[in-house]
């Protein structure tokens, strides 16, 4: 058992809190930086901080008897440009500037898919090119660009880019599909629903944070995609999720082209919940090759896709009352359905 001491960013969100119970179970003490409330039974048992990662006054306080940090804390794609640059950018400089300081051993830095952009082949490797879409594509970029910065400097950091995950306290865009399973409605789907799109489940993210955490450095210090190993098309794994809920309901196919023009006429108006690289990818394979983590770290990831929606599917049924009136931008809340709500009434 480790007494090591990991402070987590964005410890409050959904990839925190699980991260947060992972470690506590393997003997960490854990420390929380959030600006959002953390607002879990775990609160006890966690040094909490409320703040933000881009007052560095505060994060050169936290810092001090830190061992590790894993930098989760992100404005996601729904927030101002000027959040995401100032969160992403600014904040991930923050991050490392003064854990490099402090002589922390590890910063594990959590990337996304979202730096490879639209791609044009598959599955996508580590070593393909990055092309940002968007503030927050290209945020993500330059985080890692300071990232390889601080490694230079002799700092070890890790850099993990999973795909979308799903897992206990997930909400964000898949509450569209857990909404309509669940009240019994059919589901569409950009385009023919063919196409394959990798998952990833927060459990088997959480290890293969902790697997950065614990390995040599020698292994650690690179990049790595993390996704499900398991997945088929989204017809079929969305599907799994219906009939899961038991309504006979089935996946729709909806065509692609003139749903985006729509998408995107609705995205203009701030009335649609998705932004450009949901929709602009959700008709296409998305998919990364896992092989590097496999090899390299070890990585084996314990659910298929299908396991993953399904697992989150249910935590979603047994905690709908305590969601069921909020809506927002995080992953913890449903986001606004906006327009799409209309559109239950045809399905």
């Amino acid at each position: 058992m480790s007494n090591e001491k990991v402070l987590i960013t964005g410890g409050a969100g959904f990839l925190g809190i699980n991260l947060v119970r992972h470690l506590l179970r393997k003997g960490f003490r854990v420390a929380s930086l959030d600006i959002a409330e953390f607002d879990y039974p775990e609160r006890n048992q966690v040094e909490v901080i409320k703040g933000d990662i881009r007052d560095k006054a505060l994060l050169d306080q936290v810092m001090v008897g830190v061992d590790y940090v894993v930098h989760t804390a992100a404005a996601l794609p729904l927030y101002s440009p000027k959040d995401i640059y100032t969160t992403d950018v600014i904040g991930t400089r923050n991050v490392l500037d003064s854990a490099y300081t402090h002589g922390v051993k590890r910063v594990v830095h959590i990337s996304s898919t979202a730096v490879y952009g639209i791609p044009d082949h598959h599955p996508i490797r580590e070593e393909d090119r990055l092309e940002g879409v968007g503030p927050y594509g290209q945020a993500k970029i330059q985080a890692e660009m300071i990232c390889l910065e601080y490694r230079a400097k002799g700092l070890i950091v890790p850099i993990i880019r999973p795909k979308s995950f799903v897992g206990p306290e997930r909400l964000g865009v898949f509450a569209l599909l857990y909404d309509w399973a669940y009240t019994g409605h059919n589901f569409p789907v950009l385009g023919s629903g063919r196409n394959r799109y990798q998952l990833l489940d927060v459990e088997d993210l959480c290890d293969a944070i902790e697997l950065c955490l614990t390995l040599p450095e020698n292994k650690v210090n690179d990049t790595f995609n993390i996704g499900a190993k398991v997945f088929s098309t989204v017809r079929e794994d969305y599907q799994a999720v219906l009939d899961y809920a038991g309504h006979g309901k089935k996946v729709i196919p909806i065509p692609a082209a003139p749903a985006i023009f729509i998408l995107r006429l609705l995205e203009k108006l701030g009335i649609s919940p998705l932004y450009k690289w949901v929709y602009e990818t959700a008709p296409k394979d998305s998919y990364v090759s896992i092989e590097k983590a496999e090899k390299q770290l070890g990585f084996k990831p314990k659910y298929s896709n299908k396991e993953a929606l399904i697992r989150n599917f249910q935590w979603y049924i047994d905690n709908i009352d305590k969601f069921q009136n909020k809506s927002g931008v995080s992953h913890r809340v449903p986001w606004k359905q906006g327009a799409l709500s209309l559109a239950k009434l045809i399905f």
